[in-house]
């Protein structure tokens, strides 16, 4: 009779897990964004520590190929992740996404080689935002998808604007780690509230119809996407607008706290 009990409490926590917590909501995807994004902002400051103790003669050069890799990686694979998603739904790929995207934080201290090995490998995987739009895709009508859209933005923003602050200061209060401590257990809550707390978004009908159909080289093809861009004059130009407005944008953010820090110290060396 006990095991009957044990055995039926178990199956109502695993649908419990399955089926999340509440509707599938833009909230959910808000708290995402914001858990991997405050994880990785809190480790601005010990990264280029660990980066320039690692690489001291190629700093910038080193952190410029890190990135370089990682976005092409994600440009390479966004596409592929997208239509699998289609096909397994939401809540799968953004467990896998968030995972494989956090997994490197824990690797900093414990080894700088392989952190930087991992973390240009996981480009593979740092699609969350793809996903994420899918998911508010599924969730929002056509009127509300924009409002979505800038919300899911602008707690980008904030957990960007607000991290690497607070881990600066837990830095030179109590040592880097601690910050990449409480990063590997934001990023551990992060993938918790996916698995218990994020409900599946895509219709049953739909993944009903989808589970398991084959995907086609043209929904995998990154290139694919771009040819259709240059079919519309409209969107080319807004393409070409945004590509190069963040193109700059990206480069400042790749060197700027570099050049704070080397900035920073010699300032500190001159006022003595």
């Amino acid at each position: 009779m006990i095991s009957i009990i044990n055995k039926e409490l178990f199956m109502c926590v695993m649908l419990q897990v399955r089926q999340g917590i509440g509707k599938p909501s833009v909230y959910h995807a808000v708290v995402v964004i914001f858990l991997e994004f405050f994880a990785w902002g809190l480790l601005t400051m010990p990264m280029l520590t660990v980066l320039h103790e690692t690489f001291p003669k190629h700093t910038f050069l080193i952190n410029g190929l890190i990135q370089g890799v990682k976005g092409l990686l994600s440009f390479m694979s966004a596409p592929l992740i997208g239509a699998l998603s289609d096909v397994w739904g939401r809540r799968s790929f953004l467990l896998v996404t968030v995972f494989f995207t956090c997994a490197p934080i824990p690797l900093m201290r414990l080894s700088p080689w392989w952190y930087f090995a991992m973390i240009s490998v996981s480009g593979t995987f740092s699609v969350t935002f793809s996903v994420i739009f899918a998911y508010i895709a599924d969730v929002t009508d056509v009127r509300e998808r924009s409002t979505a859209y800038g919300l899911v933005s602008a707690t980008f923003a904030a957990s960007l604007v607000t991290s690497p602050a607070i881990g600066a200061y837990l830095s030179a209060s109590y040592g880097d780690n601690l910050v990449v401590l409480l990063a590997t257990l934001i990023a551990l809550a992060d993938i918790c509230f996916i698995l218990l707390a994020v409900p599946e978004s895509l219709p049953d009908k739909m993944r009903l119809n989808t589970w398991g159909a084959p995907i086609s080289w043209e929904q995998a093809d990154p290139f694919a996407s771009l040819r259709k861009v240059g079919q519309d004059t409209t969107v080319l130009l807004i393409c070409i607008t945004v590509f190069l407005s963040y193109l700059p944008e990206a480069g400042q953010y790749s060197s700027f706290f570099l050049y704070l820090r080397q900035v920073s110290c010699l300032f500190l060396v001159f006022l003595c």
